[in-house]
């Protein structure tokens, strides 16, 4: 082990499939630098999210609680300032905080929510808007706007310190080329005609048929990963080497649009890409929520251009596949820009570095693209790798969750975390030691968009252990049952087959029990009675 009070980088990526990485074992995609990490330390096969969705689950990782507690349910909620988060006790006890990239802790757009409303009784008159809501909360607040483009829109905006327990911020919003932030100055003193050359309008041509394929015209050395890879690299050069710093490095892609800059977006090609074993089997029926996937794929009313499932061809998927490699294959070279940086300044024995993702992408699993109410692995998995400078190389089959980063971060500095998290530290995994004990996962998923196969707005909750995943859905008479040992791709639902009732009726008393651990603790009594 390094210094009792050692430094952090956590590595993050966007909408990143686990198996992605060479470490992981992709047949094709090299990432030497990312693989460098996990041969000094501990990579976790068996890792998932506490939600599959961009901001619960980055809520999730900076609180260590579940998002019904945390109240990010789903996209669309700021991350209420009264939730503690890790960073504000590592400030506290005199680490050096910062933020390069994305956060996504509050909402990227301005456009109204889409979350279907309880039809109000005309017989009755309706509370005030102060009172209409079971809990007040002042999440429309100005400190909620730093994300969204009105903030980055004037004149020298500047983000009010501490961000949510950062003392320095260099932030990155949105996805692809054309995305908003701190980045946009840095843009446009290197180009005054940038706006040109980003954007799917300016985009150079190309013969991809894969939804939200867009070869950009930006250049590598502007692209948003290059930007936060040279902010990194700037916050480790001028750090004071007698103060011990966390720095977050969080990256917006592999998350579409398929967007590879310069030589990166030819550096694979779809023809070299495994074919999804999806369209290898015919004996796969999909769930109802997926084959209405695939219908409003058929019959033209899918959203190709946004955020939710969809149902693809094999071209379209393996087109996917190689672009998101190129894209991957460029946060590697980053990260190991940033590791150099970490070197030349004499910090590398004294910094412990991580390595995860805020959840998978389906890129063609299940006949899928990007992410949904199918709670496949493809989108819950997630990567996590925990390196020592001394360590050596370690595989976990542990069940970790994004839930323990905080809690393993807070006992690796030597700090009691505070009430009411609910991750537990991962370091008895990490050093081999017993003391981590866990038999199954929690996970939830919510949205405000209606899903096409489900009533209303989506939620679904499910367990996960070694060898099951359960999944119930919220006004569905059906659910999912998966033998993830025997059937690993997950395509035979044994929800209905009565050989397996014992089983589902044990899964489901374990997610009741589960259910019960996550009711909030916090806060804590100020008395007996």
């Amino acid at each position: 082990m390094t210094a009792k009070r050692p430094n952090f980088i956590l590595f993050m990526t966007d909408q990143h499939h686990a198996d992605y990485l060479g470490c992981y074992g992709h047949p094709v995609l090299k990432t030497p630098n990312i693989d460098a990490l996990a041969k000094h330390g501990t990579r976790f096969e068996n890792f998932q999210v506490a939600s599959p969705v961009c901001m619960p689950n980055r809520a999730s990782l900076m609180t260590g609680r579940m998002p019904s507690l945390h109240g990010v349910r789903h996209n669309g909620i700021p991350l209420s300032s009264n939730q503690v988060t890790f960073v504000e006790l590592l400030r506290e006890a005199g680490y050096e905080t910062a933020l390069v990239g994305k956060s996504h802790l509050q909402n990227f757009v301005s456009s109204p929510p889409v979350l279907e409303k309880r039809e109000s009784d005309p017989n009755l008159k309706a509370p005030p808007s102060h009172l209409a809501q079971a809990v007040r909360d002042k999440l429309d607040g100005s400190e909620y706007g730093y994300e969204q483009p009105g903030f980055w829109s004037q004149d020298r905006p500047q983000i009010d310190l501490p961000f949510y327990g950062f003392n320095r911020v260099d932030i990155v919003t949105g996805h692809g080329d054309g995305v908003g932030g701190d980045y946009v100055s840095w843009l446009s003193e290197r180009a005054p005609n940038a706006s040109t050359l980003i954007g799917s309008e300016n985009q150079l041509p190309h013969d991809y048929q894969c939804p939200q394929a867009v070869r950009t015209a930006l250049p590598t050395e502007l692209y948003p990963t290059s930007y936060i890879a040279e902010r990194a690299r700037a916050f480790i050069s001028e750090h004071d080497d007698e103060t011990p710093f966390f720095l977050m490095v969080s990256f917006p892609d592999p998350h579409h649009p398929f967007n590879p800059p310069g030589d990166y977006w030819n550096l694979y090609s779809p023809e070299d890409m495994p074919v999804p074993e999806a369209f290898r089997r015919n004996d796969w029926t999909p769930p109802p929520h997926v084959q209405a996937v695939f219908d409003s794929r058929t019959d033209g009313r899918a959203l190709l251009n946004g955020m939710n499932s969809l149902g693809i061809s094999e071209r379209e998927a393996c087109e996917a596949r190689a672009l998101t490699c190129g894209m991957i294959a460029l946060v590697d070279d980053a990260v190991g820009q940033v590791m150099a940086a970490l070197e030349e300044a004499g910090l590398a024995e004294e910094t412990v570095t991580m390595f995860t993702a805020d959840h998978g992408d389906h890129l063609g699993e299940h006949r899928l693209l990007l992410k949904g109410a199918e709670q496949y692995r493809d989108i819950t998995r997630v990567p996590f790798i925990w390196s020592e400078p001394s360590a050596s190389a370690r595989t976990s089959k542990a069940l970790g969750s994004t839930l323990d980063i905080a809690a393993s971060i807070l006992d690796r500095a030597g700090l009691e975390p505070y009430s009411g998290i609910q991750g537990q530290s991962l370091l008895p995994v990490i050093e081999g030691r017993k003391g981590f004990d866990r038999n199954a996962l929690f996970v939830q998923f919510d949205h405000q968009r209606s899903h096409p196969g489900l009533s209303g707005p989506p939620r679904v909750h499910s367990l996960i252990t070694d060898n099951w995943r359960l999944s119930v859905f919220h006004n569905a008479q059906w659910g999912e049952l998966y033998d993830l040992k025997n059937d690993p791709g997950e395509f035979h639902n044994l929800w209905d087959n009565p050989s397996y009732s014992s089983i589902r009726s044990d899964l489901m008393e374990c997610l009741v029990r589960e259910e019960i651990a996550c009711v909030d603790r916090v806060p804590l009594p100020t008395s007996l009675a």
